[in-house]
Parts: structure tokens; C-alpha cells; sequence
């Protein structure tokens, strides 16, 4: 599989390190239901067939974290830009 890095360019998987699903927001200590909400957002993780928002850092190039669009079936990139919002207004 090959994954275009907004940065680098379009480069082998094998450069990336996968970290799971992107968008996640990490939950309230002080929330009073904090233990679960914490233990679903560690274990707990959607596996869709098909389009999915997936977060990599490119460990073996310019160690940009990125959120690749990817469908799990075919493994087909639709898109990729970079995690952070610092980074996005950099590279225009």
C-alpha cells in the first residue's frame, strides 16, 4: 500500500506507523462516568467495511502525524492531510 504524505509525497506503508482511528476525542477525567468513558476510549473502536478516518505518522520520513481517508476493503486512498491544524496552515 502506498500513502500520499502531504509533505513527503507518496510513499510506501512500510515508512508509516498506524495509530488507529482519527477524530477521537479524549474524554473528561472529572467526568463522573470517567473510568468507563476512559476504558471505551482506549478499547473500544469501530471496524468499518469500507470508508474510514485513520490516523498514521510517517515514523521513517518527515514525522508528520496525518489522517488518511482509506477504505478497508480495497485499501484505496481518498485523501490525506496533516493531524494538525498548525502543520495545514504551514504548507499553504
Amino acid at each position: 500500500m502506498r500513502i500520499p504524505c502531504p509533505f513527503c509525497g507518496e510513499r510506501d506503508s512500510q515508512e508509516f506507523a498506524f495509530l488507529g482511528q482519527a477524530g477521537l476525542t479524549r474524554p473528561d477525567p472529572n467526568a463522573p462516568d470517567a473510568q468507563k468513558a476512559f476504558h471505551d476510549y482506549v478499547h473500544i473502536r469501530s471496524n468499518p467495511a469500507g470508508a474510514n478516518s485513520e490516523l498514521w505518522l510517517h515514523a521513517n520520513g518527515c514525522r508528520s502525524w496525518i489522517v488518511v481517508e482509506r477504505n478497508t476493503l480495497t485499501h484505496a486512498i481518498s485523501s490525506s492531510e496533516f493531524a494538525s491544524p498548525i502543520m495545514k496552515e504551514a504548507m499553504r
